[in-house]
């Protein structure tokens, strides 16, 4: 009996399979090369064999609250994949995210690569140091403001279109572009979450490539992408690019738990095979609008320019290949988490109308008759602002996952636990931020109040909206002051209200933890 007819066997080739499988999985279970079973850390059981626990949770959207779920049954450490520990504890942080601590990012960033790799996604340490070097420098608090009246641009914009639907005459049921909204009792009704989306987007096109995509204008999800690579004369095609980048996020954080060996065959499968494509055109849109650009060189400062002009420490400059890649880095962090932080903040607020009014009256004292949209600099000392911001972010925080690391030769000494080189360690900012002993006992409530009583020292240990340590996001300067100038401008012109008051804000998480919708009613403040 040849090897292939026993494989082809409708009884011995099941078999056969499901023994591979079992060796597979069972004998390094057995071996415990990392000491996890003779050390008792707990987990699900089948967390502890496959990949699959944690790619399931992942397919789901949910793995940050699957991940919290198994912390609350078993505290600070839980096994969540055959060599993946998850760790809870706020002093984890600091050991397993720091500077010169010699972790690596693992093999889960290899899922997010695409044109080449970034300064999200490089792994090696001497790259990414390189690559830091060049672009930090664009985010620095005094670069950072230049970007300033692109983001007041967005939101004059944005109280265009919404004053529009909000002057609607009582009783209008109608569309503004592809948005349903309805006028009832001197208030308009509509879904919040793509209005963000469409500032978000549009702040980030005119930042990094030059100009809007145009969406709130259209007040619908299109961006265009040139065919041929943006030559002269090309035929032009629209995306939607909001709901592409969300199919990338599903695609890639949910690779990224799958061992390499079987990612080319698990890219076959038809979900996957649809996320593999939103990534080709989430690359297809940098690519275009990058040779958009160079083929129309501006003297505009903006993060395009600002990446062209940086050089390493031999004076060189990113390649163009580089440049496109980073591009689309800041397209993709500068979108998703703006939008989705903004949508929170706005569902939090609406949800706590003493924390609405208590922060309306810190603006209107603050700003007194001053411009619609207020400037960075007249909000950034709002003491209540900044906490009712921080407060939401804790709560939704757009990247709660635990970021996986490895741990470097010589081994590394966790809150007391001893991992040996090659472990992989995180720590799930989602169950952080709900930790009781940080947080008090009403750490599942919106009360702003709570980061003027808490000391600022063990905030800095529990709270990481934006990672920890030399791979931080290096944009975060920039999202402070999208949020605050969003957030301000938006409380200050809307008297706001939940549709559904007794809603939960329903979310999906792939890399990012993204809001599904968020029913409002609005109408201009007196």
């Amino acid at each position: 009996m040849s090897l292939l007819s026993i494989l082809l066997d409708p009884f011995l080739g099941p078999l056969i399979a499901f023994g591979i499988i079992a060796v597979a999985h069972g004998v390094p279970f057995f071996v415990d090369r990392f000491g996890y079973r003779k050390d008792g850390i707990p987990g699900p059981f089948l967390a502890k064999l496959s990949d699959f626990w944690l790619a399931r949770q992942a397919a789901r959207g949910n793995r940050s609250e699957a991940v919290h779920e198994e912390h609350k049954k078993h505290g600070s450490f839980v096994r969540i994949a055959p060599n993946h520990i998850s760790i809870s504890d706020p002093d984890a942080l600091q050991v397993i995210y720091a500077h010169g601590n010699g972790t690596l990012k693992t093999e889960f960033y290899d899922a997010f690569v695409s044109i080449r790799r970034g300064l999200f996604n490089t792994r090696d340490r001497a790259e990414h140091t390189r690559k830091r070097k060049v672009i930090s420098h664009i985010f620095s608090p005094k670069n950072v403001q230049d970007f300033e009246p692109n983001i007041r641009s967005a939101m004059a914009k944005l109280f265009l279109q919404l004053d529009k639907i909000v002057s609607a005459p009582e009783g209008t049921r109608s569309y503004l572009g592809t948005n349903y909204f309805r006028k009832k009792n001197n208030r308009a009704f509509l879904d919040i979450l793509p209005w963000f989306n469409y500032v978000a987007f549009d702040i980030i096109g005119d930042l990094v490539f030059g100009e809007p995509f145009g969406m709130i204008d259209a007040a619908r999800d299109m961006a265009a992408v040139a065919k041929g690579g943006d030559q002269s004369g090309a035929e032009v095609t629209y995306i939607p690019a909001i709901r592409i980048l969300n199919e990338r996020g599903d695609f890639s954080a949910t690779l990224g738990t799958i061992p390499p060996w079987a990612r080319p065959y698990v890219k076959k499968l038809p979900w996957f095979q649809k996320g593999d494509k939103a990534c080709q055109n989430l690359a297809g849109l940098a690519i275009a609008a990058v040779n958009r650009r160079l083929n129309n060189p501006t003297d505009r400062v903006d993060l395009l320019t600002r990446l062209q002009q940086g050089k390493d420490d031999n004076g060189q400059p990113l390649g163009k290949e580089e440049l496109t890649a980073e591009a689309l880095t800041q397209l993709i962090a500068g979108s998703d988490t703006t939008s989705n932080s903004s949508c929170a903040i706005i569902y939090y607020l609406a949800r706590s109308p003493r924390a609405l009014s208590k922060l309306q009256k810190e603006l209107d004292e603050a700003l007194g008759e001053s411009t619609e949209i207020p400037w960075f600099e007249q909000l950034k000392k709002l003491p209540y602002l900044e906490a009712c911001i921080n407060e939401a972010l804790r709560l939704h925080s757009t990247s709660s996952l635990g970021l996986p690391r490895t741990v470097p030769a010589g081994g590394l000494t966790v809150c007391g636990k001893f991992f040996p080189e090659g472990a992989i360690l995180s720590v799930p900012s989602y169950t952080l931020h709900r930790r009781e002993d940080v947080w008090g006992n009403d750490a599942e409530e919106y009360r702003p109040e709570r980061w003027l009583e808490i000391d600022q020292n063990m905030l800095q240990k529990a709270f990481n909206p934006f990672s920890f340590g030399p791979r931080a996001c290096v944009g975060r300067n920039l999202a402070s002051m999208e949020l605050l100038v969003i957030i301000a401008s938006f409380v200050r012109k809307y008297d706001v209200v939940l549709e559904y008051p007794r809603d939960q804000l329903e979310t999906r998480e792939g890399f990012l933890r993204k809001p599904l919708g968020c029913a409002v009613g609005l109408k201009q403040r007196q």
